[in-house]
């Protein structure tokens, strides 16, 4: 008489943990239950994503976590992680909250960076060529921001229309070696950003 094979149980919770991580970023501070479970869980999920080409990014220091293709997947799964292309204004941006963010963290205690639109355009005009045209810059940087919050990289506090917290999943994104990279790269951002105006005057 041949063993019926044991049948294998999912995990209580694992599929909502999973589901959630595929609708976006899990944060701990927006559902405290949800972030346990995926604590408890982490293994189950890691192993779970691996089979989609995908890994489990989870910081329980920064309290966030979200999937991101395998450097490892096989060559011919789609990619169910999108890649975003990002204009180079919008890059630019990313790279100075970054670096923003890092020196906030050296030189205070508080976990929150909060920045007015007003602070983000002097912090971004520096890297800008004059121009004759201020509202068409302000439009442009107003998109940018608009963007970035799309992405998720800002919030827009509640009641403050022209505030924002830098959120800080932006770490896990601008790691630490391309910060150390991050002059050489200004460099080449100012070159760009001559060129364009070059290219704007002959035009």
């Amino acid at each position: 008489m041949s063993e019926t094979p044991l049948e294998t149980k999912t995990p209580d919770g694992l599929p909502l943990v999973v589901t959630k991580l595929f609708k976006g970023v899990v944060y701990r501070e927006a559902d405290e239950k949800l972030w346990q479970r995926l604590m408890e869980l982490s293994a189950q999920a890691r192993d779970y994503v691996a089979v989609l080409g995908l890994e489990l990014v989870l910081d329980d220091t920064e309290g966030h976590a979200f999937l991101r293709s395998s450097p490892d997947a096989d060559a011919d799964l789609p990619r169910l992680i999108p890649r975003r292309q990002l204009t180079f204004h919008v890059s630019l941006l990313l790279a100075l909250l970054r670096a923003r963010l890092a020196e906030f963290d050296q030189q205070n205690s508080e976990t929150r960076l909060i920045m007015t639109a007003e602070q983000i355009r002097e912090m971004v005009s520096v890297f800008l060529p004059e121009s004759s045209n201020e509202a068409r810059v302000l439009d442009q940087l107003a998109t940018n921001i608009k963007k970035v919050a799309e992405l998720g990289f800002l919030r827009k506090l509640r009641g403050q229309d022209q505030t924002y917290e830098v959120a800080r999943i932006l770490k896990a994104f601008v790691d630490a070696q391309w910060l150390e990279e991050f002059d050489a790269r200004l460099a080449d951002y100012r070159s760009a950003l001559a060129g364009d105006k070059t290219a704007g005057e002959t035009a």
